[in-house]
């Protein structure tokens, strides 16, 4: 065989399975080795078995100079990952209004009361963010409704979808919308128009109802039942599977996660997306409600092998943000998140309009600017896309997303799955790009990418039918659809 010549790679030393190292390249395929073997690999080729040799070889670790076949393929890889690069922002939240009837502890924005004025998204602002909606070079569009409670301003929600409809019978890309609403004030009318125009629904459900019902308040409480009353109705009319939901971890729940899981069993869900409390709004004023690192770790950990439990008993039940991470790591896709890219997607990938007009990079931008930092602010929706493209907050903002560039991260047998977060960076460190040693968000995904990886290294055929059902369930987004699971 001709010398073999070593391609780029990131490893990582990993402790489970242990004595192995993990190996990356830039295309996305990685490799388990031995430390005898990892050591044949950069110091010599020629000294690993046949097998090894040509499986490194294969999978782009190893390049024959004599063909150009491996960087072709792993350049291809590179692109396939990258391609959201060249497409602009596909994901559009419009806030159509703050008031909101629930008093969660831990809410993100500036909420308001139900009967406050001056709140809601008025019909002008309306019409120029679809106008700028559909001035992106996106191939596809998405637009999400948020609040507060959009409930509150679904004259607002009518609107918007009338004219989005109207532009794309024209444009020709497609569109799709989505709402995050407790669900309690939809009622049948708005449930129905929702099921006319595919509106996909997100809510909220913390765990059991004790939990939820902690954090989640509202006039008269029963909160939870509520909630599940509600759930009963979407269901009824939009179809089984309509509506998605996220648990928001706190501190006291870290001791529960076979309850939060089971909890969404019981409810008939088939997915869960557990998260941390996030640095946002009413979180920051209470700085023992978010779990520690190592805590939402060890919790993540309890509650993914009860996903994996029930999956093994006949009763499906996916971590969604487990899903997300799987299709990085064993698909050519990135998945279409908007949160875990490099370059970052916050104004890249997504773009949000207030109620006020103003528009922001990101909802957590949106969130920093209710709390006094309005940096992120780079236009109003009278401010023409090619304007908001290109302001120099945005051209800054990629800068500090671009994983590739950033101490940390460019080393890191993570980065072709992963993605730094500047808005997160700023909130919490004060500038965008960060620092790793201080990073919860690179704390955090680190040790999701060790547990997940340990658990493909452990070979277990069973789990590996599991996350291949998972993967399945979620397919790749097509050009341009982004997606959050907010």
């Amino acid at each position: 065989m001709n010398k073999l010549d070593l391609m780029p790679l990131r490893f990582e030393r990993l402790t489970i399975p242990p004595g192995q190292v993990l190996v990356t390249h830039d295309g996305g395929d990685f490799a388990f080795l031995n430390q005898t073997d990892f050591r044949r690999l950069i110091e010599d080729p020629a000294d690993l078995a046949p097998h090894i040799r040509d499986d490194l070889l294969a999978r782009g670790f190893l390049h024959d100079p004599l063909t150009a076949t491996t960087r072709r393929i792993t350049a291809a890889q590179l692109a396939t990952r990258k391609r959201f690069v060249a497409e602009g922002p596909s994901l559009h939240i419009c806030v159509v209004t703050l008031r909101c009837d629930h008093g969660c502890d831990y809410c993100q924005v500036s909420r308001r009361g139900p009967s406050a004025a001056g709140f809601d998204m008025s019909e002008e602002t309306a019409r120029a963010a679809v106008d700028r909606i559909f001035e992106s070079p996106a191939p596809a569009l998405t637009i999400e409704f948020q609040g507060g409670e959009p409930a509150f301003a679904f004259d607002r929600v009518r609107q918007i979808v009338a004219l989005a409809r109207d532009r794309a019978g024209s444009d020709g890309r497609p569109l799709t919308f989505s709402m995050v609403s407790t669900l309690q004030r939809l009622d049948d009318d708005m449930l129905r128009f929702c099921l006319e125009h595919e509106i996909a629904l997100s809510t909220s459900i913390d765990g059991p109802a004790a939990l939820h019902d902690r954090h989640r308040r509202r006039p008269g409480g029963g909160a939870f039942d509520a909630t599940r009353r509600a759930l009963d109705r979407a269901r009824r009319i939009l179809g089984a599977e309509a509506v998605a939901a996220i648990a928001t971890i706190t501190g006291d729940a870290l001791d529960r996660p076979d309850e939060v899981v089971d909890a969404y069993v019981d409810l008939g869900f088939r997915s869960v997306f557990l998260r941390p409390v996030a640095p946002y709004g009413f979180a920051r004023r209470q700085p023992g409600l978010a779990p520690s690192v190592t805590g939402f770790i060890e919790f993540y950990r309890r509650a993914l092998d009860r996903c994996i439990e029930h999956c093994r008993a006949g009763r499906h039940i996916e971590e969604a943000y487990a899903t997300i991470l799987l299709t990085h790591i064993l698909t050519p896709f990135g998945g279409g998140y908007v949160d875990l890219r490099s370059p970052a997607g916050a104004g890249h990938g997504v773009l949000v309009y207030n109620h006020d007009g103003g528009v922001y990079v990101s909802d957590e931008a949106r969130m920093l600017a209710a709390s006094g930092d309005h940096r992120l602010r780079i236009g109003d929706v009278h401010t023409p896309f090619r304007e908001l493209a290109g302001s120099g907050t945005l051209r800054a903002l990629l800068a500090a997303g671009l994983a590739e560039s950033l101490p940390g991260c460019w080393s890191c047998a993570f980065l072709p799955y992963c993605g730094n977060d500047p808005v997160h960076h700023l909130a919490t460190q004060g500038d965008p790009v960060g620092h790793r040693a201080f990073s919860d968000h690179c704390a955090r995904h680190k040790a999701l990418f060790r547990l997940l990886f340990a658990r493909i290294a452990a070979n277990d055929a069973e789990v590996n039918r599991i996350f291949a059902a998972w993967i399945g369930r979620r397919q790749p987004a097509e050009p341009g659809g982004d997606i959050r699971l907010d």
